[in-house]
């Protein structure tokens, strides 16, 4: 969501027992037929090729691989701070690497990114297993990074867990003028701890700069081409990379479509009206299910839904947490977004909300913590809720007045009534941002890629299916699979059709047919 976070299943512990369960009948099958091998370049030296001169030494590095968790490989890849001005300083990426089981056939290495902007990408690959089918993780090393700021890749730190907490409790939808200072105020001071304690670091985050560094980890693997699968805000990376680096694209996969023209507005409205239609198949369900709490038809539960946060916006109820001690409208919106990124935690939802009816805020509390990164009694686990402004405000910049979100607020509604009004002021911190860079919103062809895959799924929350649409049409070379369904994104988490036409153009290189329907 663009006031918090997009996010692809597996980054955080979302209804963990439900979404294992999810994975596990995906149905994945293996594609017949050998592995097929992209060719190898005629020029070893292509593959370590730099964009200019003064980025060589970068592109020469090779990883130095380590054992680490079990038996995983880790790495450190050396990159600059600034690629205009290399000589300016350096940070370290950290790299995790999967091994393929058939290390004989082996086809190269997959680099993997679960979204955010903040997921980790060496916790996601960690959890290969679940993430890419069994004959992906066969013939390919299943390769995972930390983007830059993100996780133990130079990590950004803007503010204290005590005041992260603050932070996330402010009212998300004000209602008067008062209600919109105490959350610019809030915005500000977001703002204002990312520049004071990353001032080197911070106008050097946007997703060009961490397409670059997955250029240079690229070459360190030793690949000619970049094979990808990108969930989320993993598809606006990889969609920047083929722009950038086209003729480097490998099998590419772009999962939960984040299309790289989005405005800050236009992504907020389009996210409110997919949680709004999230929000209605799940009440439908629940009243299908039978004795559902919300009542007996589906607007007669939306409109209880909205109430019911608008109760909590003037009386919270306990949460459990000594940190938190009240479950507010705040927390109670990230509880329930936390449920709607997959149909399998519908029924923690509905068991959530009947507590809440009877003034226990705990199990709310429990779905916010796990959208957050945060552990009960508030230690954050990750630094997710603070990396998503410090890169999102550089791609999209937002208006500094106030009257422009209350605007928002008003149009969003329209479409989006239950979560128009919270995602309408989730772009404040980036109107008051510190520093400017990125390339802002703009189309992205790829000319001269090789062919990417695009996936969207109908009733995706995060990240609605006119998305996946618009990049397929913007892609020069692209295919498009769309999965008829529910919750974020599709591959490992849908059926056998997505599952099985992705994992035959990984190991085969078989180009899924354009507008195939799952």
């Amino acid at each position: 969501m663009s006031r918090r976070r997009i996010r692809a299943p597996g980054v955080a512990a979302v209804g963990a027992a439900a979404l294992i369960a999810a994975v596990g009948l995906a149905g994945c099958t293996t594609p017949g037929g050998s592995p097929v091998r992209p060719a190898a370049p005629t020029d070893g030296a292509a593959v370590t090729a730099a964009p200019t001169a003064s980025l060589a030494k970068y592109y020469a590095q090779r990883l130095e691989w380590s054992a680490c968790d079990g038996s995983f490989q880790c790495a450190d890849l050396t990159v600059p701070i600034d690629y205009a001005a290399p000589s300016q300083g350096d940070i370290q990426i950290k790299v995790l690497r999967v091994a393929a089981r058939d290390q004989k056939d082996r086809i190269g290495s997959l680099v993997v990114n679960p979204g955010g902007p903040g997921g980790s990408g060496v916790q996601y690959a960690a959890s290969a297993d679940n993430i890419v089918g069994p004959s992906v993780r066969k013939y390919f090393d299943v390769v995972g990074f930390d983007p830059r700021g993100v996780g133990q890749s130079a990590p950004i730190d803007c503010l204290s867990d005590h005041q992260l907490d603050q932070f996330l409790s402010a009212d998300p939808t004000p209602d008067n003028r008062p209600e919109e200072q105490q959350l610019l105020g809030e915005a500000k001071d977001m703002a204002s701890g990312c520049e004071a304690h990353n001032k080197t670091l911070l106008p050097h985050v946007s997703t060009v700069d961490a397409a670059k560094d997955m250029d240079v980890l690229r070459a360190a693997l030793g690949d000619a081409q970049l094979n990808y699968l990108g969930k989320s805000y993993g598809t606006f990376l990889g969609a920047t990379y083929a722009e950038h680096f086209p003729t480097r694209v490998g099998r590419f996969v772009l999962d939960g479509v984040v299309a790289p023209d989005l405005t800050g507005e236009e992504m907020a409205k389009g996210q409110a009206a997919g949680f709004e239609l999230a929000t209605r198949t799940y009440v439908k369900d629940c009243i299908d299910q039978g004795s559902c709490p919300l009542g007996n038809t589906v607007d007669a539960g939306m409109q209880w839904l909205r109430d019911f946060l608008g109760r909590l916006d003037a009386h919270p109820i306990p949460s459990g947490d000594p940190a938190v001690p009240e479950l507010n409208e705040a927390w109670a919106s990230l509880g329930m977004a936390a449920a709607l990124y997959d149909q399998g935690s519908w029924g923690i939802l509905t068991d959530a909300i009947v507590a809440a009816q009877q003034g226990n805020g705990s199990e709310l509390m429990r779905l916010a913590d796990s959208y957050a990164d945060r552990d009960p009694g508030g230690r954050y686990t990750g630094n997710i809720m603070e990396v998503i402004y410090a890169v999102n405000c550089l791609d999209r910049p937002d208006s500094p007045d106030l009257s422009s979100y209350e605007q928002y607020a008003k149009d969003f509604s329209k479409v989006a009534p239950t979560w128009g009004p919270f995602l309408a002021w989730g772009n404040l911190p980036c109107g008051v941002w510190p520093v400017k860079g990125g390339e802002g919103p703009r189309t992205i062809s790829a000319k001269g890629s090789g062919p990417i895959v695009v996936v969207g799924t109908t009733r995706d929350p995060a990240t609605p299916y006119e998305w996946s649409v618009r990049l397929r049409d913007q892609l020069a070379n692209a295919s498009l699979i769309t999965f008829n369904g529910d919750g974020h994104t599709a591959y490992m988490r849908s059926n056998s059709c997505v599952n099985d036409a992705i994992d035959g153009y990984y190991v085969q290189g078989t180009v899924p047919k354009d507008g195939l329907k799952c």
